[in-house]
């Protein structure tokens, strides 16, 4: 099954206006990934914001998983060090419908832009099922993000 999705590559700037934009995320997991639920379009569509992480992300030591995002974004904010550079975090953010929902191309591409402040890196269709099962049968070290990629055509 293919699902409209868009992506942005990593960048100080991305992490920055995720935190202005979103605050903090709805769900922080192990595995690295931040996610943000939001309802973005007419009658509460809700579109899912994964911030996916990179291929064998190391959590920073000593940072619970639940303040990795929140620690970064304001050393960011404040032009200071933050505890591990986003890059050697995550390799990009992804946005698609939530909760299995369809969604064409051009209409996520209209929400997300006037969602966010960053215009999308790419916006086309994706299997998220095979990406899914590619990433979990290598455990984790495969890029989400570059899956995507290859999928979009980009």
């Amino acid at each position: 099954m293919q699902t409209a999705t868009a992506i942005w590559l990593i960048s100080t700037e991305l992490v920055v206006a995720l935190d202005d934009h979103f605050g903090e995320p709805t769900d922080s997991y192990v595995n690295g990934s931040q996610v943000w639920l939001r309802d973005e379009g007419p009658d509460g569509f809700t579109l899912e914001w994964r911030l996916h992480p990179v291929a064998g992300y190391t959590k920073p030591k000593g940072v619970p998983t639940v303040d990795v995002f929140g620690r970064v974004a304001l050393a960011l904010a404040q032009e200071e060090t933050p505890v591990t550079e986003p890059s050697a975090l995550w390799d990009g953010l992804e946005a698609f419908a939530a909760y299995g929902d369809e969604i064409g191309v051009e209409a996520l591409q209209t929400l997300v832009s006037g969602a966010f402040p960053i215009a999308p890196f790419a916006v086309g269709m994706a299997d998220h099922d095979r990406i899914g099962d590619d990433w979990e049968r290598d455990e984790g070290r495969r890029s989400v993000i570059g899956d995507l990629r290859r999928q979009i055509g980009v």
